[in-house]
């Protein structure tokens, strides 16, 4: 399947919502699940991801690889996901910018790191080493940025080409992360987008965010529990009228309202990209998009 034509809206599959995924027949829906959930010998859950699997295309999320540790992914992990991905043949596959365990200590999240020459040429080393493994392209998620961070050498936008050269991985694209991004550190939402090599998108993210109250201003956290804002909305319209139709997945962690409410978010970005497949229109819409994020950024 070529998977940046053929698939439509996602969502990300959760058990209370097994059967009506199953049972929708909606145009091009497909689901994303966290491989490390599945990555079992067998069980109910596992049975739930092969029937689904038999009716809608399936995307592989991860987010254990730490791929920005210095050190390689774990072997008997990557054999586990091997096996996962031979089985349900997924679409999609990818994971995160980021590291989550360092030197044989772990942690319960995503972590950044300064962008150095140093920790491109690990990263792009791990990419390539899960891609080898894998036998396939898998795509990399921007991060969400909660703080400066010092001691960069490349801007987010160059060293994300520039993994895509050297090992040939895609991106995946999370326009919440970056707005939020743009709102806690000061990122120009819409340069960012523009900056973005628009044949290196394999998949776009779209989700939810809250605010800490504690915080002056408050902080945007990428919690994965709301509706999408609109200004992300603005935010994706302009990416789908510059660089057209790109597989979208609408993300909801936490705070789980019923499948069809979820359905109908997944059908606005349908539309979106119906309206606009192959790029074009940026003329037309490029204003409104840009007036959408600068009122939300104020």
């Amino acid at each position: 399947m070529d998977a940046m034509t053929e698939l439509g809206g996602g969502l990300g599959l959760k058990p209370p919502h097994y059967g009506d995924a199953y049972a929708s027949t909606a145009r091009g829906l497909w689901f994303e699940v966290h491989p490390e959930n599945y990555m079992v010998g067998g069980g109910p859950r596992l049975a739930w991801l092969e029937a689904i699997r038999s009716r809608h295309a399936i995307s592989l999320h991860g987010v254990a690889l730490s791929l920005a540790a210095d050190a390689a992914p774990d072997e008997i992990h990557l054999r586990r996901l091997k096996a996962l991905v031979d089985r349900v043949e997924p679409a999609l596959v990818s994971e995160h910018l980021a590291w989550s365990a360092w030197r044989g200590t772990y942690h319960p999240d995503l972590l950044p790191f300064p962008r150095t020459h140093e920790a491109l040429a690990r990263v792009a080393a791990n990419i390539a080493c899960t891609q080898d493994a894998l036998g396939r392209r898998i795509a990399i998620e921007n991060p969400t940025h909660y703080l400066v961070i010092d001691g960069h050498d490349w801007s987010e936008a160059d060293f994300f080409a520039e993994l895509v050269r050297r090992t040939g991985c895609g991106l995946l694209l999370d326009l919440n992360n970056v707005y939020v991004s743009a709102r806690n550190v000061g990122i120009d939402a819409n340069a960012y987008v523009e900056t973005i090599d628009a044949a290196s998108v394999m998949e776009i993210h779209l989700a939810g965010h809250s605010r800490d109250a504690g915080t002056t201003p408050p902080l945007l956290i990428d919690s994965h529990d709301a509706a999408i804002d609109e200004a992300v909305w603005a935010l994706y319209r302009r990416v789908i009228a510059r660089i057209g139709a790109r597989p979208t997945l609408i993300e909801r962690d936490d705070n789980i309202p019923p499948f069809d409410v979820l359905l109908a978010e997944r059908e606005r970005a349908q539309a979106i990209v119906d309206e606009c497949p192959h790029g074009t229109g940026l003329e037309a819409t490029q204003g409104d998009s840009d007036r959408g994020v600068q009122e939300a950024l104020q």
